[in-house]
């Protein structure tokens, strides 16, 4: 119902999930995350408990592929599941249950990793695996360009409907978190998003709560003065 790509950015310590289907808001369910330790899919007939599973396997120092065993393990329903995960080491691997509708299959790399079922053919696959690999963008528009070229070779088998994205660095929340639940071109809209994030959000992220300084940008003035800045009369109740 669904193919998705991960991938670890080694420069940057990031991670990234993009993912689209016709399934609607798969983004709600299929995409997991977590800073410094990985990214993992879980997809086809959907447990969402394997996300959460697989994440914890890997902080505990399991490889890709032990983590996704040990999820799998208590799972009656393994054989109908997919799920591929990338780790802090640019290690990967994937699980495509012998139930996964056709076409179903998964290709890994180091940092990188597809996977998809319910598709028109291989070449989906193909397309958005190596155009992540030969991308040279940031790692968000590298996961967008990848299924996009999933998108022109194929795509879902039933047709499009949802999108989503997230990337992470540092933090125990997204940098980007974008979710298209139900629209016509999904792509398009995410890729409508991404942009809306670099020009309205991505500028003002030194401003956040961080690890490093938990309250993040907390001085009225300061605040009030980036307000006027946008053209904003707001003020702070004193």
């Amino acid at each position: 119902m669904t193919w998705s790509i991960l991938a670890y950015d080694a420069a940057s310590g990031a991670f990234g999930v993009a993912v689209t289907s016709r399934a609607f808001a798969v983004g709600a369910r299929m995409p997991y995350i977590r800073a410094g330790v990985g990214a993992v899919a879980t997809q086809s007939i959907t447990n969402p408990y394997l996300g959460p599973r697989v994440l914890d396997g890997l902080e505990r120092g399991l490889d890709p592929a032990a983590a996704i065993e040990a999820a799998l393990a208590p799972d009656p329903g393994r054989e109908l599941r997919q799920v591929h995960a990338v780790d802090r080491h640019g290690r990967s691997a994937a699980w495509t249950g012998r139930h996964c509708v056709e076409w179903a299959g998964h290709r890994t790399g180091d940092g990188v990793s597809a996977a998809g079922n319910m598709l028109k053919g291989s070449s989906v696959l193909d397309a958005t695996f190596e155009t992540c690999l030969t991308t040279e963008a940031p790692l968000a528009e590298r996961l967008l360009a990848a299924l996009e070229a999933g998108e022109a070779a194929g795509g879902d088998r039933r047709g499009r409907q949802a999108a989503a994205l997230l990337v992470a660095t540092t933090e125990d929340f997204p940098d980007i978190d974008l979710r298209v639940d139900d629209h016509a071109a999904p792509l398009a809209e995410l890729r409508r998003l991404l942009e809306l994030y670099r020009r309205q959000l991505e500028p003002q992220r030194h401003l956040y709560p961080t690890k490093a300084n938990p309250a993040g940008l907390a001085d009225l003035d300061a605040i009030e003065a980036l307000w006027r800045d946008r053209g904003l009369d707001l003020r702070f109740r004193r």
